[in-house]
């Protein structure tokens, strides 16, 4: 499949063609590379070792990042400060800093005010984490204890404020309000995508283009502010700036995808997390979606949609594999990760523009 000609332009959502094997779906998922590996690309190798790879160009601006962040994060109160340093290792990949330090690298070099945009961004992504495992009622994420878990929720509730708030402090120190009122807005919309989440739990009407509004604002927002960041702090037009940001938007959604996919065809350790609480939840992502568009038994799976949260996975599994729910979902992924690259034109040949073609493929490509 041609996934650069399968956008319906009409549609936020692409157009894949229905039908296919159980054994069509596998050979699917592996060449578009959702689980299983993309021609050896990325699967399987150690997170450190991946990630020194994609990061490559930017180990010194990144460092820089961390640094900051552990000055930012500080407290004279001994308890606090605890609280702080577990949260400053909740992030884990350092997607978004590293991104907005790549397209940087790209435009002629990181500066300090491309390090400080990072972290700050890093902060608010970081807050968005602890509220967000709240609302989850997480015990664990990446295997390491949730805020919520090793204290409270109300002391969850409390460490995403004071990160949106030092955030926002840190970006005030910079010589323009641009910062500020980019990532300000960013954030009222990762804000209002999981509201909106939150509002349509066990909501089975919801139909794809619902889903991919919501995901563009709670996942993908913050990817696409630190590509314009980057590209604004290097001077680019407004017109190579969207194009750039285009990047961003269309990565964050590809990832989410990948999450959906994984929250149903992972594995616990890999994943991080106990597969189905998507569907414990009630959130509704892009497999379900696609199988109560083109299940002929739709009754039957509303009513397991509607039942037991703790018995939805096994129940509706047997359904989702005689489906093409899980092929449709990898296509799909590949299809906002293909959309991903062709933002990337606009960027110079070098080696930042090499590692960001990887973290597309990374994007879809993930087991751990």
């Amino acid at each position: 499949m041609d996934a650069s000609n399968t956008f319906d332009k009409r549609s936020p959502s692409p157009r894949v063609e229905r039908g296919g094997s159980e054994r069509e779906t596998s050979s699917a998922s592996r060449s578009q590379g959702v689980g299983p590996s993309h021609n050896g690309r990325t699967s399987n190798q150690p997170v450190a070792s991946l990630l020194g790879r994609l990061y490559g160009p930017i180990v010194e601006p990144l460092e820089s990042v961390e640094r900051l962040l552990r000055k930012e994060l500080q407290s004279p109160y001994e308890d606090v400060a605890a609280l702080l340093r577990h949260g400053v290792n909740l992030g884990g990949k350092r997607l978004r800093p590293a991104i907005h330090l790549l397209i940087a690298d790209a435009l002629g070099g990181a500066a300090h005010n491309n390090v400080v945009i990072a972290t700050v961004l890093e902060m608010v992504h970081t807050a968005t984490l602890v509220h967000d495992d709240v609302l989850d009622d997480a015990s664990t994420r990446r295997h390491v204890e949730t805020v919520n878990a090793k204290w409270n929720n109300h002391t969850s509730i409390l460490l995403g404020d004071y990160l949106f708030a030092q955030s926002f402090r840190l970006s005030a120190t910079l010589d323009n309000t641009r910062t500020c009122q980019w990532v300000g807005e960013a954030a009222r919309l990762v804000c209002e995508g999981e509201l909106r989440q939150v509002l349509h739990r066990d909501w089975l009407e919801l139909d794809e283009p619902t889903y991919f509004a919501m995901i563009r604002g709670k996942t993908a927002e913050l990817c696409r502010v630190a590509c314009s960041l980057a590209a604004a702090e290097a001077g680019c037009d407004e017109a190579t700036i969207d194009a750039i940001a285009a990047y961003g938007d269309n990565l964050g959604i590809a990832f989410q995808i990948a999450d959906d996919y994984l929250d149903l065809w992972g594995d616990d350790d890999s994943v991080g997390k106990t597969l189905g609480t998507d569907l414990q939840q009630g959130k509704l992502t892009l497999p379900i979606i696609r199988l109560l568009e083109t299940a002929k038994d739709k009754a039957t799976i509303i009513e397991i949609l509607s039942g037991n949260p703790d018995e939805r996975l096994d129940r509706i599994r047997p359904y989702l594999d005689r489906s093409d729910a899980r092929r449709y979902t990898a296509d799909t992924a590949a299809q906002f990760r293909d959309r991903a690259l062709a933002g990337l034109g606009n960027l110079p040949e070098c080696d930042s523009r090499r590692c960001l073609t990887e973290i597309a493929y990374f994007s879809i490509d993930r087991t751990f």
